[in-house]
């Protein structure tokens, strides 16, 4: 299979270079993908304005990032369990596509456009259907940041309510915060794109013969958390409203989390995908590690403040007996710490 390649580079430094994939021309020779480009020129300006591009080619398409096929018609990633770096280019939380009799719904993006793109080539080795939606389970870099990619395709991205904002408000910073991480290479074309349609409360994705049920929460793992279900195969998309052996992340509530993981645990589903870890689960078996660090979280908070601790002191102590149950339980454990002596030190 052939692919369209943009060479894009940085406009601040233009030694730094990638051949960047452009969505739509696949085709089964060089001669075929570059009809193609003649007859129906992609829009370059949208999406690489902000970045220097030396010509379209067209070139072997490298060979699809793996997924394995959870249930009929739905594919799932397993992201590295690191924080992002050059050596992983962001590809550190779950993602999945779902295959309906007439569109694809892929659930989060990567963290890079580079991940994406290999998303993409992933979706196209299964089906050759329209990707209609791309379905944001929250604000955090490491599910939106290759969401252009998609856009590009032609996908509507469909999130929470509040997401729009809260992209807004953070885009500098985690262009800046992850740029940095991954490096310039692997994270060249990436940008941050808003929701295009957003959900508050519910809201049904029909992808032919596949109705999606997506649903917002309240304020818990983030102030943005979405869930997709899918009825046909059971399997409910959790987003980062679940971790498995990656620690957990707090950027919500600590209570508003705790009390929304007890609501999905009702919900009738049997398998899930959490955001990270996994990538297939038992449910609601599979909560009960996460419940047991969230009652801890809240049970060490309360007791620092009866104490009288500052939060420098608060910090060191809580969480601290999960240590060793959760990967990069350092990396994390502070600033859920720091969120949840927050929240209740005046409850």
């Amino acid at each position: 299979m052939f692919e369209a390649v943009l060479s894009l580079c940085l406009l601040s430094d233009p030694s730094v270079c990638r051949d960047v994939l452009i969505p739509g021309y696949e085709a089964t020779s060089v001669a075929d993908c570059e009809a193609m480009l003649v007859r129906n020129p992609p829009d370059l300006d949208t999406y690489f304005a902000d970045f220097a591009s030396d010509g379209l080619a067209c070139t072997d398409a490298p060979d699809p990032m793996p997924f394995q096929q959870a249930a009929s018609g739905v594919f799932v990633h397993r992201g590295i369990i690191s924080d992002a770096a050059p050596d992983n280019e962001g590809d550190v939380a779950n993602v999945a596509f779902i295959v309906g009799e007439t569109a694809v719904a892929v659930i989060d993006s990567g963290g890079s456009r580079k991940v994406a793109e290999q998303i993409y080539r992933s979706i196209r080795s299964e089906t050759q259907l329209p990707i209609r939606y791309l379905i944001l389970t929250h604000m955090h870099p490491d599910h939106v940041l290759g969401a252009s990619l998609f856009a590009q395709a032609g996908a509507q991205v469909v999130g929470h309510v509040g997401l729009e904002r809260a992209l807004l408000d953070r885009r500098e910073t985690y262009l800046t915060n992850f740029g940095r991480l991954i490096g310039d290479d692997g994270f060249l074309g990436t940008q941050v794109v808003t929701p295009d349609v957003v959900v508050d409360g519910a809201l049904e994705i029909d992808l032919g013969g596949r109705v999606l049920d997506l649903r917002t929460w309240p304020n818990a793992h983030t102030g943005t958390d979405l869930t997709v279900g899918d009825p046909t195969s059971g399997i409910l998309f959790t987003g980062d409203l679940m971790f498995h052996e990656h620690a957990p992340a707090l950027d919500g509530s600590v209570l508003g989390w705790q009390q929304v993981l007890t609501e999905l645990q009702a919900l009738p589903y049997e398998t899930i995908m959490p955001g990270h870890g996994g990538p297939v689960l038992d449910w609601p078996d599979s909560a009960e590690p996460l419940q047991a660090y969230l009652e801890l979280l809240i049970a060490d908070t309360r007791a620092a403040v009866a104490r009288g601790d500052s939060l420098g002191d608060a910090v060191q102590v809580i969480g601290q007996s999960q240590s060793t149950e959760w990967q990069l339980f350092d990396l994390f454990n502070p600033r859920n710490a720091t969120v949840a002596f927050t929240e209740l030190e005046w409850e």
